[in-house]
């Protein structure tokens, strides 16, 4: 077998007819958010796909046609996927050495001072680095630090690895990604012709635009992408804590702005802004910018501290101590499982530091200390709605106090 998937085809990525098990590409932390719903889409047009993931867990439940988390159209599409053969899972790196492409769906996470770190990179290279097969192309997806796809190349190199690597930065929203993969154009980071050529031809298999810049501008791209996404959350919630803090009804002053007025319609409403994206990207791009990006920092204060807005109102208007308040919603976001930085959690920690006792209930979170929704319901005098899951539309909460800043149990914003 040829050993270099590009070598005498003037770089087309055709794999030997005599290697059956070769794969077109395999996914390194396949079995999360970012990996499976890529993996699925691109095992339905047709590629052979790898998965390798160390979460065994996960890999049991995949392969057993179940999904890992909540994914719009991920259960049919499973399981349309597992009858064709093209899907194959592993919790060994060596599936690599059989795969012309590698799609690296790990990021640069931020440490305790708010600086990213090069651990979870460091380590990832470490394992696969044996296992790459010569020509192969690898691509970075999950957010990285600008400079990390030069970094990666240039370690991959000092290796003996001879690759070509590729920064396409996944822009999807959680939960909808099957949709998605498919809608919005991809964007191609690539510091060479070969590699933007590969990689984008990689992604046509989509049947989404691809749009080519260099490695650190595509890096840069996704940061500005979810920063901005923050900030605008950040205004939205600091004119909601300025309208409750001087009493005034923000739901009116929010519909008086946005009422046939086209330049406000991207106004989001208040929430709580959270996820394991956001803030994080947020501080990445502070550090790459020496931390002279006062937008991202001030973006953070406002939205870390609405949970603080909240316990503060509800204690100017009598004691927390011993009453107990229910926390509907523990997800950072609606109609989703997916409870990593979670401001749900953060908001039962200040109530308890207040001396209320909290119960918390999520219609799809399974995790310690959550009741279901009639024990958390029962007893409570105080109800915040911290997620706003579908499910809790139609509730009837009269005769307690309900703190509801997204305006769904009624339409009303409440504070």
């Amino acid at each position: 077998m040829d050993p270099d998937p590009r070598s005498d085809r003037g770089g087309s990525t055709t794999p030997p007819t005599k290697q059956p098990d070769w794969l077109d590409v395999c996914i390194v932390g396949g079995c999360g958010h970012v990996g499976l719903p890529l993996a699925l889409i691109m095992a339905r047009a047709g590629l052979r796909v790898g998965v390798y993931d160390l979460d065994e867990a996960k890999m049991a439940q995949v392969a057993a046609g179940r999904m890992p988390f909540i994914e719009a159209g991920g259960p049919e599409l499973l399981a349309e996927i597992l009858v064709t053969g093209r899907l194959e899972l592993s919790a060994d790196a060596s599936m690599l050495k059989r795969s012309k492409a590698a799609i690296l769906v790990v990021g640069t996470p931020i440490d305790e001072f708010l600086n990213p770190t090069f651990s979870v990179f460091e380590r990832v290279i470490d394992e696969i680095a044996p296992c790459l097969v010569p020509g192969a192309l690898v691509v970075l997806r999950s957010t990285a630090y600008p400079g990390t796809t030069e970094w990666v190349t240039r370690v991959l190199a000092e290796r003996g690895a001879t690759v070509d690597v590729a920064f396409c930065p996944e822009r999807i929203c959680q939960g909808r990604a099957i949709t998605e993969l498919t809608s919005l154009p991809q964007i191609v980071g690539a510091d060479g012709d070969v590699a933007a050529s590969r990689a984008a031809g990689l992604f046509a298999t989509l049947g989404v635009t691809t749009l080519h810049t260099t490695s650190r501008e595509a890096e840069l791209a996704k940061l500005f992408t979810n920063s901005w996404r923050y900030m605008k959350f950040a205004v939205a919630n600091q004119f909601f804590a300025i309208a409750a803090e001087a009493g005034l009804d923000y739901e009116r002053i929010l519909g008086a702005v946005r009422f046939d007025y086209p330049r406000a319609e991207d106004l989001p409403g208040p929430g709580f802004a959270a996820g394991p994206c956001l803030l994080k990207d947020t501080m990445q791009l502070s550090a790459f910018s020496r931390s002279s990006f006062v937008l991202g920092h001030a973006a953070m204060l406002v939205n870390e501290g609405l949970p603080e807005v909240v316990v503060r109102a509800l204690e100017d208007s009598g004691t927390l101590r011993g009453r107990t308040v229910a926390i509907l919603g523990m997800a950072f976001k609606a109609e989703s499982d997916d409870i990593r930085a979670s401001l749900s959690y953060k908001l039962r920690r200040l109530l308890a530091f207040a001396g209320a006792k909290v119960v918390c209930t999520d219609p799809y979170v399974d995790a310690p200390g959550l009741v279901d929704l009639d024990t958390a319901l029962a007893g409570a005098e105080i109800i915040v709605i911290g997620a706003p899951h579908a499910a809790y539309k139609g509730l009837d909460l009269s005769g307690r106090r309900v703190v509801d800043i997204w305006g769904l149990i009624s339409g009303e914003i409440t504070l």
